[in-house]
């Protein structure tokens, strides 16, 4: 059952309510238009005065319901079911003035009985039916009769009959409505339980990758160190020999991976349980974005890259997020990896959003690929490990953005990134 428990405050609960609100007001709608058609199509002789006022408490009531549904909107199932005892008895007083059990509208007693068996824990169910059966009862022996004026007895069989096939239809309308919205709610918790799962195993898989990484760092700091030393030494020897430039220029592109590797180790040791909250770099939106492309051209030196900026100007002042800038150069390395003679970046902002794209030209993604991707350790590439695009994933929606994947028409790979610039900007 979905409603937790009788003192935990819910917004499904809430919701259901509104969905009550509703229905309250066909109810009392459907019943000032019985009581008309009876007293003037039926000859019937119905006592208007405290019939009215018995369905303009009830109004008041359900008004008030509403108002303080709007001032808290989180409720808990006692307050739900105290709703439903308030329908079971305005419902009652109505039937009470009007001809009792023999009222075809005696019936709707079953909807908030419905209500209650499809939303809350069976012990709630079991005493709306106590209710319901008591009221029932009651209206049996104890009501106010419904006089004819004017009109044959042989006709007031045929009129019951109609009144029982009206309040057939009413019912069956109501119940039918109120089970395909609470069904819509379900259908929606389920998808929001799925995607708690799903972020959860995602959290999950990010700590275990965390861990790890920060071991990672700590084991692959001297080896990275050595071969600092012996590609400084190697460069040094080879600077003096003019033949050998080409080997020379080789040697100072390793140099440069070896230190940007370095980099990103000491990046990786300094955040593991230390604040950043004095190494805070603050930098216009287009001027980062300019440098996450220098730090990347450093890595794909030989790739093809064609960045426009379209934002408005002057750009938004950002915090500098070092894992932003992480997932950006995974998706422009798979870009480049793709279609390395073809890669595109293009960039749009105002002061709230900034959109990004960024695309290549290469085989584009197969149906398995697309439903695939951005879970970890999926790759379609030989030698991939399947982390790039899940970890852009976790931090786009970590800071409430967004990100899809899709095929370009003519060929090639289309990464649409939105990402929500409140947590970024300066004077947040």
């Amino acid at each position: 059952m979905f409603i937790p428990s009788a003192a935990t405050p819910d917004s499904s609960i809430a919701h259901n309510l509104k969905h009550l609100f509703v229905l309250r007001n066909a109810v009392i709608v459907c019943y000032l238009l019985g009581v008309v058609a009876a007293s003037s199509k039926l000859n019937l002789h119905v006592p208007l005065l405290p019939l009215i006022i018995v369905i303009s408490i009830y109004g008041i009531l359900n008004v008030i319901s509403w108002l303080q549904l709007r001032a808290q909107p989180l409720v808990t199932i006692n307050t739900f079911f105290l709703q439903l005892t308030i329908d079971v008895a305005a419902l009652s007083a109505m039937l009470f003035l009007t001809g009792g059990s023999a009222n075809p509208f005696v019936s709707l007693l079953l909807l908030p009985l419905v209500i209650v068996a499809t939303t809350a824990p069976p012990r709630y169910a079991w005493g709306m039916a106590g209710i319901t059966i008591a009221s029932y009862t009651f209206l049996m022996f104890f009501f106010t009769p419904l006089h004819s004026v004017g009109a044959h007895q042989s006709g007031d069989f045929n009129q019951h009959i109609i009144g029982m096939w009206f309040s057939f239809l009413l019912g069956v309308g109501l119940i039918l409505f109120f089970v395909v919205k609470l069904a819509d709610s379900l259908r929606e918790r389920e998808h929001t339980l799925a995607e708690a799962r799903e972020k959860a195993l995602r959290d999950e898989h990010l700590v275990s990758l965390g861990t790890f990484a920060a071991g990672a760092a700590h084991e692959l700091g001297t080896p990275l160190a050595t071969m600092a030393v012996i590609s400084k030494e190697l460069q040094n020897a080879l600077i003096h020999r003019p033949e050998m430039s080409e080997q020379t220029e080789q040697t100072k592109i390793l140099r440069e991976q070896i230190e940007r590797c370095k980099q990103t180790l000491t990046q990786i040791s300094a955040r593991t349980g230390q604040s950043r909250a004095e190494e805070i770099i603050q930098l216009p939106l287009d001027h980062y974005l300019n440098q996450v492309l220098q730090q990347w051209h450093l890595m794909r030196p030989t790739v093809t890259l064609q960045p426009r900026w379209h934002g408005a100007q002057p750009a938004p002042q950002i915090v500098v997020d070092e894992t932003i800038s992480q997932a950006l150069i995974n998706i422009l390395n798979n870009a480049a990896d793709a279609s390395p003679q073809a890669v595109e970046m293009i960039a749009d902002w105002d002061n709230e959003q900034l959109w990004l794209e960024i695309n290549d030209r290469g085989k584009g993604l197969n149906a398995t690929a697309q439903a695939a991707v951005g879970t970890p350790f999926f790759t379609t590439k030989k030698e991939g490990q399947g982390l790039g695009l899940f970890l852009a994933h976790a931090v786009i929606e970590r800071l409430g953005g967004k990100i899809a994947i899709d095929n370009r028409k003519g060929g090639g790979a289309r990464v649409k990134i939105r990402l929500p610039l409140k947590g970024l900007l300066i004077n947040r």
